[in-house]
């Protein structure tokens, strides 16, 4: 078994980190450069920057963020929202991501997963599903932070963006994101084993058990995560900032965290994963 990466997931609104439940309802929790600098320092493998309101604009606002994160913490960066044209991808790679990750563009024009992988490799593309569990049993991916139905089922969504040429996937189960109920096993193990390239697990995390057990009974790579970082971290700072421009912060003066999530730090899970024989990276 490779070493099982984390990432903490960073979904950003304007200027400030927010965090909701099942993609939605998001409340501003604080600065993403702060967020991020202190995940590196305590030991993530990489970080996931999510434009939340991208689809509004038909583009991606994250680059001045990217930039300035990039010249502190040199660990992978991948960046997702609003990613439409190589020229987009282009740019976010020059404000210093190392990947980017694409879900509308790629439903809306699967040749766009090839003409990227071609252009900048495999590597650098990574392809998010957002999967909804519907009333027969079946997955369905989603676009729009999960709002936007397509039809797609998501097994053979999954075997077509690998022969596309996308290197990773990055997998959410909207019905599990920001509930602590841990992750979706049978929506993971469905796509998982069916493909070769990476897989990140990502929706439900909320206690550092989940990720033991995704590791085990899934064939996962990564691991992403938010809500028990973030509401770790808010106990940790202060929260002196602007946060004129955008946002509900009532949550962020409240203190309060969501009841089945147990806030911890990245070094709590991976020495967690260690005790249990999970091999991470140190």
């Amino acid at each position: 078994m490779n070493k099982i990466r984390l990432i903490p997931r960073l979904d950003i609104k304007g200027p400030n980190l927010v965090k909701g439940i099942h993609l939605e309802g998001l409340r501003v929790l604080g600065k993403p450069e702060r967020y991020a600098k202190y995940y590196y320092e305590n030991g993530a493998d990489e970080l996931f920057f999510q434009d939340t309101v991208a689809s509004l604009y038909d583009r991606n606002n994250l680059n001045d963020i990217i930039s300035r994160t990039a010249k502190e913490i040199f660990i992978p960066l991948t960046v997702g929202g609003g990613i439409r044209t190589i020229d987009d991808i282009k740019s976010i790679l020059r404000a210093g991501a190392d990947k980017v990750s694409i879900n509308t563009a790629a439903i809306r024009n699967p040749d766009f997963i090839k003409k990227a992988a071609l252009s900048f490799g495999s590597s650098t593309i990574v392809v998010a599903i957002e999967a909804i569990k519907q009333p027969d049993g079946k997955y369905l991916a989603y676009t729009d932070n999960g709002r936007e139905y397509t039809g797609i089922e998501v097994l053979n969504w999954a075997k077509q963006v690998e022969e596309l040429g996308a290197g990773e996937l990055v997998i959410t189960s909207v019905d599990r994101e920001g509930t602590g109920e841990g992750f979706d096993i049978e929506l993971i193990n469905l796509i998982s084993r069916a493909v070769s390239i990476p897989v990140i697990a990502h929706g439900g995390f909320g206690d550092p058990a989940d990720a033991v057990k995704v590791v085990e009974e899934c064939k996962v790579d990564a691991i992403s995560m938010a809500s028990v970082l973030h509401y770790d971290y808010i106990t940790k700072q202060n929260h002196d900032d602007d946060f004129k421009e955008e946002g509900n912060i009532s949550f962020l003066k409240s203190g309060n965290v969501y009841g089945k999530i147990k806030p911890c730090t990245i070094e709590d899970i991976k020495l967690f994963m260690k005790t249990a024989g999970i091999p991470i990276r140190l």
